[in-house]
């Protein structure tokens, strides 16, 4: 198949370096205290942010910080095809964990000790990028929820084929079996909160990707913040009325 055309487009229409279309809305669900809806291209994710609170098992209380805890799913309808459960409740974990470990380096943990962060992330339609757009919303869904963090996180994914670096990979892009880097940044910090690569990969691709992905980051997080700014304008002004 090819995935890159003679006239430099993709299977989509898009260019190498073209992320798919970016949306997002922030208060989604009012039983939540934060919450979230973030969507790339096709793929759509619901966040909510529960805390902070008072810890649910004594045991796992931390005197000097706050704990995070984080569930990863996707709903049964979100490939169009129904999904079965074993392996892929295993990468649901390991997602789980991944989205874990960048959150808790992003949350100020310290300033609210004993105290618990549920974070539930459901994919609702897959369409490439899952891991990013959850962390996006994830993002969202903290801020909407008034937790304090020391930047905002921002993440994004990129692949290799056809000779070619590819941001923001789609499902039929993502299925070529090409290398695969997922980066997470916080960009005011300049600081690199996630780097994964799930295939064997060559140093001088390796670069090129990185570089493109966290060019992609930017992207994204220049999107969050108009969105953040947008809906703290709208709630001001209803204050006002």
């Amino acid at each position: 198949m090819e995935y890159v055309s003679l006239e430099g487009l993709r299977v989509d229409g898009r260019r190498p370096t073209e992320l798919r279309a970016l949306s997002a809305e922030l208060a989604t669900l009012s039983s939540a205290d934060g919450s979230a809806t973030f969507c790339m291209g096709q793929t759509k994710v619901m966040c909510s942010v529960f805390g902070p609170k008072e810890v649910e098992q004594r045991s796992m209380m931390d005197p000097e910080r706050a704990i995070v805890k984080c569930e990863y799913s996707m709903a049964a309808f979100s490939t169009g095809e129904r999904r079965r459960r074993g392996k892929s409740d295993r990468r649901a974990t390991e997602i789980s964990m991944v989205i874990k470990n960048a959150l808790e380096q992003t949350i100020l943990l310290d300033l609210m000790p004993r105290t618990q962060i549920d974070v539930y992330i459901q994919v609702l339609q897959a369409d490439g990028g899952t891991r990013s757009a959850s962390i996006n919303a994830a993002f969202l869904a903290l801020a909407d929820a008034g937790i304090p963090m020391r930047d905002m996180i921002c993440c994004c994914a990129g692949g290799y084929l056809d000779d070619t670096a590819l941001l923001d990979l789609n499902y039929v892009e993502d299925s070529g079996g090409g290398p695969d880097v997922v980066v997470g940044l916080h960009p005011s910090l300049d600081r690199l909160v996630l780097l994964q690569s799930d295939n064997r990969i060559s140093l001088e691709t390796f670069e090129e990707l990185v570089m493109l992905v966290s060019e992609g980051c930017k992207a994204v997080g220049t999107f969050m913040r108009d969105v953040l700014h947008k809906h703290t304008s709208g709630l001001a002004a209803r204050l006002l009325v």
